[in-house]
């Protein structure tokens, strides 16, 4: 069993608030994610859970215990760090088994865990190479086979492949994800970005300045963000946004005129001061007619479709992700209109608005 649990959990540093009150609980054998820019808490809420930082109030409860009292090695969690932390005299074999011995473990009972830990990660044939002769992710993977081998109720992961290259970041991140299907136990990993944290998590906690914004499933974040916080942070390119206030029973007027049919359902909850947001995927475009008229600033070909960075008059710039398109170019004239069923709206002070 592995589920965490914090109840009402602060921190401070001095007169400094960390962490503000935060009340959720990881499912056992769960993958979560905490997500968020720098200085929001994520790490500091992870070292409250192995009892690195103490707790200025609130609980901390592993499998239904109490643990905040307890030292960081009496609660049966595993870190990986950001820094392999590696012994560079040693071979892979004794990194992984290291602390084993430490706990005075038989030599045939860490022979048999480093094994484990080996086939697991697909490490068989480099258990006697030194660390300099491993490469970034090969490093990362026997830092967590260090941590596989405690049989740990949980494992943390502190922003563990920031340090790696784009490529292997894709492939350590598959890595993780088949890891924790094989092990089946619980996984909390700490990230800034958020593309691992929609990958990676069977749920993720957003957090902002110390606080929990919203804790919910990749899809349902992207789809149903709680504030206006959640739907900038979430998505790649971000969600447009713009000023928007009733006209009418079921129009939006935007600035410089344009009006915005909503669907049925909003009327009754619309607000005199509100924000519309549109992903950029959710926009539709034309060479010949639409709601606005633009010109292409910028264009990004990816290849499998293109960005379109589009200077709307009264509205600033738009971005389109344009699924296979090749034929807008930069200075090109464009028409765009957003999906009215795809919208999302915000009120005055920034909380999400449903239908």
């Amino acid at each position: 069993m592995g589920s965490i649990q914090f109840d009402r959990v602060s921190k401070k540093y001095g007169s400094h608030q960390v962490i503000s009150d935060v009340s959720l609980e990881v499912k056992d054998g769960e993958f979560v994610v905490f997500v968020g820019p720098s200085g929001c808490g994520k790490s500091s809420l992870l070292r409250l859970i192995t009892g690195l930082e103490q707790l200025s109030d609130g609980r901390v409860l592993i499998d239904g215990k109490d643990v905040s009292r307890l030292a960081p090695a009496d609660r049966r969690i595993a870190m990986v760090f950001q820094s392999y932390a590696l012994y560079p005299h040693m071979s892979v074999r004794d990194n992984i088994g290291f602390g084993l011995k430490i706990a005075g473990m038989s030599r045939q009972e860490i022979a048999g865990k480093v094994a484990e830990a080996s086939r697991i990660l697909a490490l068989e044939d480099y258990l006697d190479r030194k660390p300099r002769q491993l490469s970034g992710g090969q490093r990362q993977r026997v830092a967590i086979g260090r941590a596989i081998v405690r049989s740990p109720t949980a494992f943390l992961f502190d922003e563990p492949l920031s340090n790696l290259d784009a490529a292997l970041r894709v492939q350590m991140r598959i890595e993780l994800i088949r890891l924790h299907r094989t092990l089946r136990t619980t996984m909390i990993y700490v990230t800034h970005d958020q593309v691992e944290a929609m990958t990676m998590a069977d749920r993720i906690v957003v957090l902002r300045a110390g606080n929990v914004e919203q804790f919910s499933t990749p899809l349902e974040l992207y789809d149903h963000p709680a504030n206006l916080f959640v739907a900038s942070f979430i998505g790649s390119p971000k969600m447009n946004f713009l000023p928007a206030a009733p006209s009418g029973d079921r129009d939006l007027e935007l600035p410089g005129g344009s009006t915005v049919a909503l669907p049925d359902g909003w009327h009754s909850r619309l607000d005199q001061k509100m924000t519309l947001g549109i992903r950029p995927e959710h926009v539709l475009y034309s060479p010949d007619e639409g709601l606005w008229e633009g010109t292409v600033s910028l264009e990004e070909q990816l290849g499998s479709d293109a960005l379109l960075y589009v200077e709307v008059p009264s509205l600033g710039t738009i971005t389109v992700r344009a699924v296979g398109e090749r034929r807008f170019k930069t200075g090109d004239r464009i028409f765009l209109t957003p999906d009215a069923s795809r919208v999302h709206l915000f009120d005055g002070g920034g909380t999400a608005i449903a239908a």
